[in-house]
């Protein structure tokens, strides 16, 4: 099994921990020999560039995980405060920055299912120290896209939401890239995608193998 991770810096977050203590050098080393882990994210990286990452996954690659969103929210921060005449207004103004990112995390999803491979697709953790109440409202509406699509193209799902809940999830020296403790966390539930992912291939082919002729 190779497994390439495609996205931002939550997989390619070098710059925010020590040596060694990478998301990517937690897979590989949850993997063992079992599998490999190619990292072809890039720290800073939006939807419009996945075609590009695209371009760079190995031709012997079994399996793709997908971390994109986090930077266009950050697009967006200061449009989000804007001024607006209404509640309503607001709302308004916030589906049309829904809607855009809708329409680029679509394009970006179309080209990672178009390679054929099993895909994890990672929603955007909210539980960034000191992140402001609003802003966590906001980034619902990119995780309600990035969801939707998940289900549309039938592609698992790591809600990271749920995984990074604790102040030590996050870096110091950035707090909303994944610590150390935070990139095991990530690398473990990849990690354990992938086990479920061999184990589905195994009783397939043992389900299907019988007598010969």
């Amino acid at each position: 099994m190779h497994i390439v991770l495609l996205g931002d810096s939550i997989f390619d977050n070098a710059p925010y921990v020590r040596r060694g203590e990478t998301v990517h050098h937690h897979l590989q080393h949850a993997l063992g020999t079992s599998a490999t882990a190619t990292l072809v994210a890039v720290d800073g990286e939006t939807t419009v560039g996945i075609r590009a990452q695209l371009e760079r996954v190995p031709a012997n690659a079994t399996h793709l995980g997908l971390n994109i969103g986090g930077n266009d929210a950050l697009g967006h921060v200061a449009d989000m405060a804007q001024p607006a005449q209404s509640v309503n207004h607001a709302l308004m103004l916030l589906r049309e920055i829904q809607r855009e990112f809708a329409r680029r995390h679509d394009t970006a999803l179309q080209a990672v299912v178009a390679r054929g491979l099993p895909v994890l697709v990672c929603t955007i953790y909210d539980a960034v120290p000191d992140l402001p109440p609003h802003l966590v409202t906001a980034l619902s509406l990119f995780n309600d896209v990035i969801t939707r699509g998940a289900l549309r193209y039938g592609l698992d799902l790591l809600d990271l939401r749920e995984l990074m809940r604790d102040r030590q999830d996050y870096s110091p020296v950035s707090p909303i890239e994944p610590s150390e403790i935070g990139g095991r966390k990530i690398a473990g539930a990849v990690a354990h995608w992938l086990a479920r992912q061999a184990s589905c291939s195994a009783n397939a082919s043992t389900f299907g193998a019988g007598p010969g002729p």
